[in-house]
């Protein structure tokens, strides 16, 4: 699974937490040029926070120079 990229979504407050999915379905759809390879849902807390990160692991044609990788 060769990748040539990664995008990390992450939140702690519940708001954010609901949100979150809707926030990777946007950036998707405004990089149609990527293609998801794998993804890791990772879920973390103490005492007081809960945090939430969804990263992409993606393949990019090397001919587009968009920021995709970068933003």
């Amino acid at each position: 699974m060769a990748f040539n990229g990664v995008k990390v979504f992450s939140a702690t407050k519940a708001r954010e937490r609901e949100d979150l999915g809707d926030n990777v379905t946007r950036w998707l759809r405004a990089n149609p040029n990527v293609r998801v390879v794998d993804k890791v849902v990772t879920q973390s807390s103490d005492r007081e926070f809960h945090c939430l990160t969804i990263t992409l692991f993606y393949q990019k044609d090397s001919k587009d120079k968009d920021t995709a990788a970068t933003e």
